[in-house]
C-alpha cells in the first residue's frame, strides 16, 4: 500500500509539476502553424472563391448552415470584403506569430479563431487535412507550446537574466493586446456575435481572463503561494492537452486501419492501385503509372498501410518498435504528398505524429539547427566584414603589351 501511494504521490508531482515534453509541444506548434500558413499563401490567389464573397458556397447558404449547428465563423460577422480581407489577414499573421512564437498564448486562440471561421465558412473545403487542423487548433490553445523553440523562450530568458542584474523589468506589450482582446470579446458579445455552440465563446472568454488573473498574480502580490498555483493550474492543462493529442493521433491511425480492414478492395490488396489511377490524385502521372505497374509493390504497400496504422497505438508501450513505425509513418505521409498531390493532408499528419518523437532526437536537432543558424550568420558577417576592392591604379588599368617593347 505505501509503494502504491509513493507512485500515486510521484505521478502526481510529475503531472503537477511541470509542463511535460516541451520539444513535443513546440514542433507540434511549428508543424501545424507552419502547414496552415503554407495552406492559406499558397491559397491566397484563389481565397476569395474558397471562402470568401466569390464562392460557390455563398455567404447565405454559410448563414443557414451555421445558424443550424452553432459553429463559430468570424466570417459570419458581416459579408463584405473589406471584412473578408481583413479576417483571412489576421489568419496570415497569426499563424506566422504562432510559428515564431511570439506572444503564444494570446496569438494561439487568434490561430485558433483564424483556423475556425475559415474552415467553417466553407465547410466542403478540405482534403481530411482540415479536420485534423481544426481539432489541434483547439488543443493548442491549452498547451505551454513555447517552452523551447520560440521567441517568448527567449524574451523570458533575458528578463531572467536582466532580474538577476536587479534590472526592472516592464511588459507593456502583454497589457495592451490583453487590453484589444477585452474590447473585442466585450463588443462582440454585446452584439450577439458570439451566439451558438457556447464552447468557442467559454474559451475567449477563459483564456483572456486567465491572463489578466497570471498578470495580477505576478503584479500585485508578493508572496509565491498564488503564482506556484497557477503553474500547477497551467501545468495540469498543459499535459492534459498533450495527452489529449496523443490519443487523437491514436485514434486516427485506429479507426482509419480498423475501418480499411473492412473493406474488400483491401482485403485482396489491390485499394493503393486505384488512387493512382485518378486524375484528381494525379499530379505525376507518369510517377503513378510506374508505382502501379508492378502488383508485388501494390499488395505490399496495401497490406502494410493497413498494418502498420492498425499496429501503431499498441506499440506505445515498446520505444523501439514505436520509433521504426513513426518513421516509416512519416515516410509514407511524403510519400502521399509527393505521390497523391495532399502536401497539406501530409504535413498536418506528420506534425500530429511529431508529438511521439523521443526528446533526445528532438534535442539534437535543435542542437544542428542552432550551429546552423550560427554557421550562417558568422559567414554573413565574414562577407560583410571584408574591405571592399581598392581602386585601381593606372598601372594596373594599363593594357600589357605582348611581344613589344618600348
Amino acid at each position: 500500500m505505501n509503494r502504491l501511494s509513493l507512485s500515486v504521490s510521484a505521478a502526481m508531482a510529475r503531472v503537477t509539476g511541470a509542463a511535460l515534453g516541451p520539444y513535443q509541444s513546440a514542433v507540434v506548434r511549428i508543424g501545424f502553424s507552419l502547414t496552415w500558413l503554407l495552406f492559406l499563401l499558397r491559397e491566397y490567389p484563389h481565397r476569395e472563391e474558397l471562402y470568401g464573397p466569390d464562392g460557390p458556397w455563398s455567404w447565405e447558404l454559410a448563414r443557414r448552415l451555421i445558424d443550424g449547428n452553432g459553429a463559430f465563423s468570424a466570417l459570419m460577422w458581416s459579408d463584405g470584403r473589406v471584412w473578408f480581407e481583413l479576417v483571412y489577414a489576421c489568419a496570415v499573421l497569426a499563424s506566422a506569430l504562432l510559428l515564431l512564437g511570439w506572444r503564444t498564448r494570446t496569438v494561439s486562440v487568434l490561430f485558433m479563431a483564424g483556423v475556425l471561421s475559415l474552415q467553417n465558412r466553407s465547410v466542403f473545403v478540405g482534403d481530411g487535412g482540415d479536420n485534423v487542423m481544426h481539432l489541434m487548433s483547439l488543443y493548442l490553445v491549452f498547451t505551454r507550446c513555447a517552452q523551447v523553440w520560440s521567441l517568448d523562450a527567449r524574451r523570458a530568458r533575458r528578463a531572467a537574466e536582466a532580474r538577476a542584474r536587479g534590472e526592472r523589468v516592464t511588459d507593456r506589450v502583454g497589457p495592451a493586446l490583453w487590453g484589444v482582446f477585452g474590447l473585442v470579446l466585450v463588443v462582440a458579445t454585446g452584439t450577439g456575435r458570439l451566439e451558438g455552440d457556447p464552447v468557442v465563446p467559454a474559451i475567449l472568454w477563459a483564456v483572456w481572463a486567465a491572463q489578466g488573473l497570471w498578470w495580477a498574480v505576478g503584479r500585485l502580490t508578493r508572496s509565491a503561494e498564488p503564482r506556484i498555483l497557477l503553474d500547477v493550474v497551467a501545468n495540469i492543462l498543459h499535459n492534459g492537452a498533450l495527452l489529449v493529442i496523443m490519443a487523437e493521433a491514436c485514434l486516427i491511425y485506429a479507426t482509419a486501419g480498423w475501418y480499411k480492414v473492412q473493406g474488400s478492395r483491401w482485403q485482396d490488396g489491390t485499394a493503393v492501385y486505384y488512387p493512382l489511377h485518378l486524375d484528381y490524385f494525379s499530379p505525376w502521372p507518369a510517377l503513378g503509372e510506374l508505382l502501379s505497374s508492378s502488383g508485388t509493390m501494390v499488395m505490399l504497400v496495401t497490406y502494410g498501410t493497413v498494418a502498420v496504422q492498425v499496429a501503431f497505438p499498441f506499440t506505445l508501450f515498446n520505444r523501439r518498435v514505436k520509433n521504426v513505425l513513426l518513421v516509416v509513418m512519416m515516410i509514407e505521409h511524403a510519400a502521399i504528398a509527393v505521390v497523391l498531390g495532399l502536401p497539406f493532408f501530409s504535413l498536418a499528419m506528420i506534425a500530429a505524429d511529431a508529438v511521439f518523437l523521443p526528446t533526445p532526437f528532438l534535442r539534437r536537432l535543435g542542437g544542428w539547427a542552432a550551429r546552423a543558424g550560427v554557421a550562417i550568420v558568422a559567414r554573413d558577417r565574414a562577407v560583410a566584414a571584408e574591405p571592399p576592392p581598392g581602386p585601381r591604379t593606372p598601372q594596373d588599368a594599363e593594357p600589357s603589351r605582348v611581344g613589344f617593347t618600348a
